[in-house]
C-alpha cells in the first residue's frame, strides 16, 4: 500500500475550493500554530468545515460520517489503541460485511490504515470524519474512559420536546422536527400525534375538529393541489418551511372528513456509512444495466436507501439519471451526472405515463420511486433487460416476497414471460428494517439482500423462489438472511435481543448465530 496519495492541500486547489495563495497562509499557520490544515483552513475563515468535508468527500469519493448520527459501541473502540486513535486523530466506526469502518481526520494518511489494520485484524474502509467531532470524541474519552461506555452524542429524548405547541401546521411541524420524529398524524376527533423510532406519542394538546384540520390544510395547499385533491380525494405533495425543512405530505378523506399525514426529509442525504449500508450496495449501484429493488416496510428508510444509491452514482458515473417520484424527497444537486428528477403530478400525470415517454430521455440510469402498478413494472422490466440501469422500491416483508409481488401484479397468463425477464434482468434485491437502537435513542438497519446468481434466476424461472428462503440459513454469498444481520447487531450491543426477535425471520436460527458469536440463548 503506498504511503501517501494526493495531499488534502492539493485536492482543495484543483477542486476550486480555496486559492493558492489561501493554502499557503494556511500551511504557514499550520507551522507555527500546529493544528490540522482544514482546522486552519476554517479558522482563517477560507472554508467553512461543511465545504471541506463535501469537497473532499466529492473530490476523493470517500463518505464523510456524522458522529452525531451513529453510536460506536465500546468493543469496536477496543479494536484500536488509544494512542493511535490520538496521534493518528481517527476513530473506529462499526462494521460495514467484514471491513471495519475507520473515521479519518486526515483520509490521505494511508500507513495509518495500515496500523488500524494490524492492531484490529481487520480490513477498513476510510470515512472523512471531522476535525470538531472528532475532538468532541476525544472529551467523550477524557470523561468517560476510553472502550468503557458506548460514544453516543445522540440528544437525549427528554430534550427533544418543543419549548411551544399550538395547533397550527407550521407549529405541529415545528414539533416534528424538535422531537425527531419520522411522521405527523393528524384526524379529526384525535390528539396530534408524532412517530418517534417507530412508536407513536400524542402531543399534549387536545383532540382536532374537523374544522381545525381544514383549515390547517387548506393553508398549505395550493390551488392546483386543492382541484386535485377535490377529484381523486386524496392527494400526495412535498411542502417546504423556510428554516425548518422539507415535509413529504398525504392529504386523505375519512369518515367524511380529512385526515393528514407528513414525513420529515433530512435536508441532506446521509452517508452509506451513517446509514449502515453493506459495501456491496454502492457496486451495484455502480452497474450499468439490470433492475435493483430496494424493500421493506413503510417508514423503514427505503427511499433514504435509493437517494444515497443515486449519489453514488452522481458521485462516481458519467451518466443521464431520470428519476420518477411522488414526490421529490431528496434534491441532488449536478455532479459527475446529471440527475433529472421528475414528480408526479407536477413534472408528469402518473409514474406511467413518466416511464412510457423515459426511452426518449436518453437515460443511463432509470429510478422509479415506487414499483406499485402493472404498467410501471412492465416498462421497469423492458428498460432493465435493454441495457439500462433502474433502481426502485416496493413493498415487501422480504427479498424473496419481492419477486412473488413483481410476478403477481400480472395476469396468469404472462407470469411465465415475466419470470423468464424478472430471472434475466434482476441484480439484487435489498430488503431492510430499521430497529430501535439498545439505548433508546434512534433507530439502527438490519438487512437481507438477494442477488443474481445461476441458483436464483433458475429458482425466478421455475417459480421456485419459496425455496430460497431455506438455502439462505446455508451461508451462500447471493442469499443472506436477515437473521444474520440481527445477530451481529445483537453480539455488538447496538440492539437488544427482545427487539430483533419482532423482525426476526426465523428466532431458532437466530439463537444458533448468536451462540457461535458467543452470545448464549
Amino acid at each position: 500500500m503506498p504511503e501517501k496519495k494526493q495531499k488534502i492541500g492539493e485536492i482543495l486547489v484543483a477542486a476550486g475550493l480555496v486559492q493558492e495563495d489561501q493554502l499557503q497562509q494556511a500551511l504557514k499557520a499550520q507551522n507555527q500554530l500546529g493544528g490540522t490544515l482544514g482546522e486552519n483552513l476554517i479558522r482563517m475563515g477560507f472554508i467553512s468545515e461543511e465545504a471541506l468535508l463535501n469537497g473532499l468527500s466529492e473530490q476523493m469519493g470517500i463518505q464523510h460520517i456524522n458522529l452525531e448520527k451513529v453510536e460506536v459501541p465500546s468493543s469496536i473502540q477496543r479494536l484500536v489503541k488509544l494512542e493511535t486513535v490520538r496521534l493518528r486523530r481517527l476513530l473506529p466506526i462499526g462494521f460495514e460485511g467484514k471491513r471495519l469502518v475507520v473515521g479519518m481526520v486526515d483520509p490521505t494518511d494511508l500507513s495509518a490504515l495500515t496500523e488500524v489494520e494490524f492492531q484490529s485484524g481487520h480490513s477498513t474502509k476510510p470515512v472523512i470524519l471531522s476535525a470538531m467531532h472528532f475532538e468532541k470524541a476525544l472529551a467523550f474519552f477524557q470523561a468517560s474512559g476510553y472502550a468503557a461506555k458506548t460514544l453516543s452524542f445522540q440528544v437525549e429524548k427528554e430534550t427533544r420536546k418543543p419549548v411551544q405547541l399550538d395547533k397550527s401546521m407550521e407549529g405541529l411541524l415545528e414539533a416534528l422536527v424538535s422531537w425527531k420524529g419520522q411522521d405527523l398524524h393528524l384526524s379529526a376527533g384525535a390528539i396530534p400525534s408524532i412517530r418517534v423510532d417507530n412508536e407513536i406519542r400524542r402531543l399534549s394538546l387536545p383532540a382536532l375538529k374537523p374544522d381545525d384540520i381544514e383549515q390547517m390544510i387548506a393553508a398549505v395547499l395550493t390551488p392546483d393541489q386543492k382541484r386535485s385533491f377535490q377529484e381523486a380525494k386524496e392527494l400526495d405533495f412535498a411542502y417546504s418551511l423556510h428554516g425548518l425543512g422539507r415535509f413529504r405530505c398525504n392529504v386523505y378523506r375519512q369518515r367524511n372528513s380529512l385526515a393528514f399525514t407528513a414525513r420529515h426529509v433530512a435536508d441532506s442525504i446521509p452517508s452509506a456509512a451513517e446509514l449502515g449500508l453493506p459495501d456491496f450496495l454502492r457496486e451495484y449501484a455502480l452497474r450499468t444495466q439490470g433492475l435493483i429493488l430496494v424493500t421493506g416496510p413503510n417508514g423503514h428508510g427505503k427511499s433514504t436507501t435509493l437517494a444515497n444509491l443515486v449519489e453514488a452514482i452522481n458521485r462516481e458515473r458519467k451518466a443521464n439519471v431520470i428519476t420518477i417520484e411522488d414526490p421529490i424527497e431528496f434534491t441532488h444537486k449536478h455532479k459527475n451526472s446529471n440527475i433529472n428528477q421528475r414528480e408526479v403530478g407536477t413534472d408528469t400525470l402518473t409514474f406511467a405515463d413518466g416511464l412510457r415517454h423515459i426511452f426518449r430521455q436518453n437515460p443511463d440510469v432509470i429510478v422509479i420511486g415506487e414499483l406499485r402498478d402493472y404498467e410501471s413494472v412492465s416498462i421497469a422490466l423492458s428498460a432493465a433487460e435493454t441495457g439500462h440501469l433502474v433502481m426502485g422500491t416496493l413493498h415487501s416483508n422480504s427479498a424473496t416476497a419481492a419477486v412473488d409481488r413483481i410476478i403477481d401484479i400480472f395476469p396468469g397468463n404472462q407470469q411465465s414471460q415475466v419470470r423468464a425477464q424478472l430471472a434475466d434482468c434482476l441484480l439484487l434485491v435489498f430488503s431492510q428494517r430499521l430497529l430501535l437502537r439498545a439505548s433508546g435513542n434512534g433507530r439502527v438497519m438490519a438487512w437481507e439482500k438477494m442477488s443474481t446468481s445461476l441458483r436464483v434466476r433458475n429458482a425466478i424461472r421455475e417459480g421456485k423462489v419459496s425455496a430460497l428462503r431455506g438455502m439462505m440459513q446455508a451461508n451462500v454469498e447471493e442469499l443472506v438472511s436477515i437473521d444474520w444481520t440481527l445477530a451481529e447487531l445483537v453480539s455488538s450491543g447496538k440492539v437488544k435481543y427482545e427487539e430483533a426477535c419482532k423482525y426476526a425471520d426465523s428466532v431458532t436460527y437466530l439463537n444458533e448465530l448468536l451462540k457461535v458469536r458467543g452470545v448464549y440463548r
